[in-house]
């Protein structure tokens, strides 16, 4: 979802194996090269990040009642399984408006729980597919509670200071990003992309593989 609009051009979500394939011209190689101020945008103030020393952090900013971030998502869990072990790879559940917050909560008290990996893309599925309203609170607890959770300690999570904490910070890095729409991606806390720079998601992952490339080389 774009801040202003949905961003309407997906493309292809294929997974790229490289940047480039074999074979391909050096003309054809330099024309798709990503460019800054075009496929990407190097942010003039670096945003915060959390990797330790000698890893890279690579962030995508959500938010489950986006339709592009529900089709994005099953193509970005399967790229990140192959990802090296010098990324260190998080998701970050965006706040556009205050009523995003309890999405924030929700995916924040489901990280608390251990419970992302069995109900992260169950919470997409519930809202794009079974058409739920997961938007408040009560439908929130409801929906978890019939996910097999025990209701108290959802709610403890959900309402605790660390999930109030983790929301803040999930803006406060929206915001040093300069998040204009998801699904988008944040590498180490110096470039920013997203589906209307890079024109397709496909292409966001290339983009994103690119950047990796040159943070390793030092540039």
């Amino acid at each position: 979802m774009q801040r202003r609009r949905f961003v309407a051009q997906t493309g292809s979500l294929a997974i790229s194996a490289a940047l480039l394939s074999p074979g391909v011209s050096q003309a054809q190689a330099q024309a798709n090269t990503p460019r800054a101020g075009t496929d990407f945008n190097a942010l003039s103030r670096p945003a915060p990040v959390e990797a330790p020393a000698g890893q890279i952090e690579l962030v995508e900013f959500f938010w489950y009642n986006c339709p592009h971030c529900n089709a994005f998502e099953p193509v970005l869990a399967e790229w990140v399984k192959k990802l090296p072990t010098d990324i260190v790879f998080k998701r970050v559940p965006v706040a556009f408006r205050d009523d995003f917050v309890p999405q924030q909560r929700l995916y924040y008290a489901l990280e608390a729980l251990n419970l992302l990996d069995s109900l992260h893309a169950r919470v997409f599925a519930a809202i794009h597919v079974e058409k739920k309203n997961l938007s408040q609170p009560p439908a929130i607890v409801d929906w978890v509670v019939k996910q097999g959770v025990d209701a108290s300690k959802f709610i403890e999570q959900f309402n605790s200071f660390s999930t109030t904490t983790k929301a803040t910070r999930a803006r406060q890095l929206q915001t040093a990003y300069q998040v204009e729409g998801v699904p988008a991606l944040g590498v180490a806390g110096r470039y920013y992309t997203d589906g209307a720079l890079a024109k397709s998601m496909g292409r966001v992952l290339q983009v994103v593989e690119h950047l990796i490339d040159q943070i390793r080389r030092g540039s």
